[in-house]
């Protein structure tokens, strides 16, 4: 969420800048609403303060005026909570601003790529995709999970079953041991706020799964990713500069509904509504969220290196970024029955964006300061499998476990 004094002082810039997010800022509607909840805030206050004044006074006939008062102050508080909402649909709905080091571009054809890491292996034989080497002996299972809960979902079996748990065991020690992040075990289901805290709602609500509960009012949901759990953990606080930074990691499944996905990564493991994440979430000073996009990309990169799996790092551009971010570094990883890279992590620095939302704030010397957010995954499980499986397959069918996860995979060398 943006600084309302910033919004009205800089108003030409920030359309300008959000354009660059293909977003077209209505300026006229934005001031119409500001002016008359402005004015409209003005106008109680005066009667409330003239209000103040008659209840000093001892006169009997300024309790009619009191009365009076009270009724015009009741309506102007109601005309303003109307005019509030109004002009809080119009800002909530606001992406970030990029950063001036963000490629300008309306989507991912302006992305810039800035890394390429490790070879791409030459197979002997056609290589198959992870669903013909899942299908081997059916555990990677589809038919089953189309019974259990349709479409999007997946059966996971035996060794495969092992190896998602070898993966997530396998990030999370690397994450804690080598990079210091705090593990987490967090809720799966959330309330409306954090939700909005991190900016799924409102916007992108028609992606989230919403849980129904019979007696309650709050409106709950199932997690899409574990950031919005991770950062949410410092919403409504006031910290102290000395615990900044803050580093949290967390292995999760996360629920989404891909509904603007129609059609697209309909086989396999690409893209489906429940799927295992190690996320990454760092609370930190303004001033140093670049630095930390950094680290976390570094640390996102290692995991890939430690596997041996070839990776490129894409700097995205202003039109493909996420609803929050002010810049982002996806992890594309080579997948050989595509023949091309596929995204297996994005790690966004937000500014203080989602902090504004939160109600996140530290101390400083000079008072009080809302705090810096980054996340990023590190990795996407699923598509490690399929990275892992389809890179390190050999012709009759089997897979070579990498050295780092044998003793994950109770030192099992192929599967």
């Amino acid at each position: 969420m943006h600084n309302l004094k910033d919004l009205r002082k800089n108003i030409e810039n920030f359309k300008k800048k959000l354009l660059d997010r293909n977003f077209d800022f209505k300026i006229n509607d934005f001031e119409t609403l500001d002016t008359k909840n402005r004015l409209l805030i003005s106008e109680k206050e005066k009667l409330e303060q003239e209000k103040k004044l008659l209840s000093k006074s001892k006169d009997q006939s300024n309790f009619k005026k009191s009365k009076d008062i009270s009724e015009k102050i009741s309506k102007i508080s109601n005309d303003q909570l109307i005019a509030q909402n109004r002009l809080n649909e119009l800002l909530h709905v606001l992406p970030n601003l990029a950063l001036d080091d963000v490629p300008i571009g309306k989507d991912e054809k302006a992305n810039k790529l800035i890394k390429k890491f490790g070879n791409i292996k030459k197979f002997p034989f056609k290589p198959k995709s992870h669903v013909e080497i899942g299908s081997k002996e059916n555990n990677i299972d589809f038919e089953t999970s189309i019974k259990l809960s349709g479409s999007r979902f997946v059966v996971l079996k035996d060794k495969l079953a092992l190896l998602e748990r070898a993966l997530i065991n396998f990030m999370l020690d690397v994450h804690t041991n080598e990079f210091n992040y705090v593990e987490i075990s967090p809720p799966l289901i959330v309330n409306e706020n954090v939700m909005f805290g991190t900016g799924q709602l409102p916007k992108f609500e028609e992606d989230q799964f919403e849980i129904k509960f019979g007696n309650s009012d709050q409106r709950k949901f199932l997690i899409p990713t574990a950031e919005v759990v991770l950062t949410n953990l410092v919403r409504d606080s006031l910290l102290n500069e000395d615990q900044l930074p803050m580093r949290f990691v967390a292995s999760t499944p996360c629920f989404r509904k891909e509904a603007g996905s129609y059609g697209k990564d309909t086989k396999g493991m690409i893209r489906q509504h429940q799927f295992y994440k190690v996320e990454l979430v760092s609370i930190v000073e303004p001033k140093n969220c670049n630095s930390e996009l950094e680290r976390m990309l570094n640390c996102a990169q290692k995991i890939l290196e430690k596997l041996e799996l070839p990776y490129q790092i894409i700097l995205l551009s202003s039109g493909d970024m996420g609803f929050s971010a002010e810049k982002t570094y996806d992890i594309e990883t080579w997948i050989p029955s595509e023949n091309k890279y596929r995204e297996i992590s994005s790690c966004s620095s937000c500014g203080s964006f989602q902090a504004r939302r939160m109600g996140a704030k530290y101390k400083t010397s000079t008072g009080k300061q809302f705090v810096g957010t980054l996340n990023g995954s590190g990795l996407a499980v699923g598509r490690l499998m399929i990275a892992l499986l389809e890179n390190n397959q050999n012709e009759d069918g089997s897979v070579t476990i990498p050295n780092v996860l044998k003793k994950y995979m109770n030192n099992l060398d192929k599967i």
